[in-house]
């Protein structure tokens, strides 16, 4: 009884509408709610009572089970049915819980670049590149056929990035890891902001991460001995631990002939600490924090302290290399693996030329979350690579130390901190695990909401016009305006 009332929870037939999502045609699919569990039970009881009348044993088991109370009943559902599936389809729009998994999940073997084994399970990996959206794109188009599809074409788990996690969290297309059989106690060592960011608005966990992306300033040390006298990082820290004491060091760098970073750098750590939210009460509201944003980084664009190269492009990344003249970077330790190249000569990373400080102010950066997809026959595999790879502290240690990457778990990051284990060689030997721990325990998501990624983008968008000179403030302004009346008709713009 208990896997057939599961059963009828993940096979509720979903509809084809949509949701406000987090940015241009970024809208998730809703989904009609599941059957209650009471009606779930009744039907499911009833069937088994014709299927067990050959039995008396049987007949007085169904009658036991029939006539237990109301949580009982709910204890049943969240029993994971045994898997039938022989196909693990995964979403992600790049490698790296590929990589995860391939590294670290116990029994994973890699087949090729897109397909892997676990067990008798052949895993297949469905990798999108997040431009022009075209991830969420072609998961909502796949999700959006998940009640119809064959078993083995089915979204067994997808990942999702903070900006848009709420999207697909507050639909019936995620699975609460409850259902899964994952409990408050397998839990309880993550930073709780990790879970407030895919906790829907029931109150349901629907995902789990194995990172805690509380993030900092990535300084050259080279440049900061040149600069400052010193790369030690309580004294780097103390040059730029509030805006003004980092504007006054921002052009000191200019005047050793550095470029402190782009001005896009800077801009999470200022959205991060916000008063409000983007959309109050249906209104667009422009928090004053980003307009401190707009007002120091003009500041140091003029004082050419900063530049305005977009993040990820060619000139941005020419700061990685020692000829490129850049003094920082700002990102969690996720930026240390895969955006400085360390594994590449000539870079300072490769050279253990960087060093970590916390900078103006606390803020995280992005992490990545697996979700179970509803309709999943492949249930106690995924709950099993959830628990494993973002709750065993074995393997999360691990992925810190092989990866460089700051994981979500408490009492790792605790033993990093404590001894050697945690040092980093990009960083010179430095060991930045007690300032991210300190810092995931500051984040706040209060103000997190699903306009985040549409505003953030297009504010940015519309202040470069500003600090290259096409626009005056007010026309900025007003290219934000518009773009978020066209991305968000909904919303009222003043």
């Amino acid at each position: 009884m208990k896997r057939k009332i599961l059963g009828v929870l993940l096979s509720t037939t979903m509809v084809a509408g949509m949701i406000a999502g987090c940015g241009g045609n970024s809208a998730a699919p809703a989904a009609e709610a599941p059957a209650t569990e009471e009606a779930a039970s009744e039907e499911t009881a009833a069937e088994e009572t014709t299927e067990d009348t050959a039995s008396e044993d049987a007949a007085s088991e169904e009658t036991t089970e029939d006539t237990a109370s109301e949580d009982a009943a709910a204890e049943e559902t969240t029993e994971v049915a045994a898997d039938e599936g022989k196909v693990l389809n995964v979403y992600a729009w790049n490698e790296e819980f590929k990589s995860r998994l391939t590294d670290h999940y116990p029994g994973y073997e890699e087949v090729d670049a897109t397909h892997g084994k676990i067990g008798d399970v052949d895993v297949v990996w469905n990798i999108t590149p997040s431009d022009d959206n075209a991830y969420q794109n072609n998961l909502d188009e796949t999700l959006l056929k998940q009640a119809d599809a064959a078993a083995d074409d089915k979204i067994d788990l997808f990942l999702v990035e903070a900006d848009y996690a709420l999207k697909y969290v507050d639909t019936d297309y995620t699975m609460p890891l409850a259902d899964l059989g994952i409990t408050d106690a397998d839990l309880a060592d993550q930073y709780s902001y990790t879970q407030s960011i895919v906790t829907d608005s029931n109150g349901k966990l629907k995902g789990s991460s194995w990172q805690a992306c509380s993030a900092g300033l990535i300084y050259n040390r080279e440049a900061a001995k040149e600069v400052l006298g010193t790369d030690d990082p309580d004294e780097v820290q103390a040059a730029v631990s509030d805006w003004s004491k980092y504007v006054e060091t921002a052009k000191k760098v200019q005047e050793a002939g550095y470029t402190m970073c782009s001005v896009n750098d800077t801009y999470r750590v200022y959205s991060n600490n916000v008063s409000g939210k983007w959309v109050q009460d249906g209104k667009l509201v422009i928090d004053d924090n980003l307009m401190n944003w707009v007002n120091d980084s003009m500041e140091l664009v003029e004082a050419k302290a900063e530049n305005t190269y977009d993040l990820w492009g060619d000139d941005w990344a020419k700061g990685k290399t020692p000829d490129g003249k850049i003094f920082c970077y700002f990102g969690p330790a996720w930026f240390f693996n895969f955006c400085l190249d360390a594994d590449q000569e000539g870079t300072i990373a490769n050279q253990g030329g960087w060093g970590y400080c916390v900078g103006p102010q606390s803020y995280f950066w992005g992490g990545t979350w697996i979700c179970a997809a509803t309709g999943t026959d492949n249930a106690s595999l995924v709950k099993d690579i959830i628990l494993t790879m973002t709750t065993d502290k074995a393997v999360l240690k691990d992925i810190a130390q092989k990866d460089a990457d700051c994981v979500n778990s408490k009492t790792v990051l605790a033993e990093l901190a404590s001894d050697d284990s945690g040092n980093l060689e990009l960083l010179g030997g430095q060991n930045p695990y007690q300032q991210l721990a300190e810092g995931a325990e500051k984040i706040d998501l209060s103000n997190l909401s699903a306009y985040d990624q549409g505003c953030n983008e297009e504010f940015q968008n519309a202040e470069k016009n500003y600090f290259e000179g096409n626009a005056t403030p007010e026309e900025a302004l007003d290219m934000f305006k518009k773009a978020v009346m066209e991305k968000y008709p909904e919303v009222t713009v003043d």
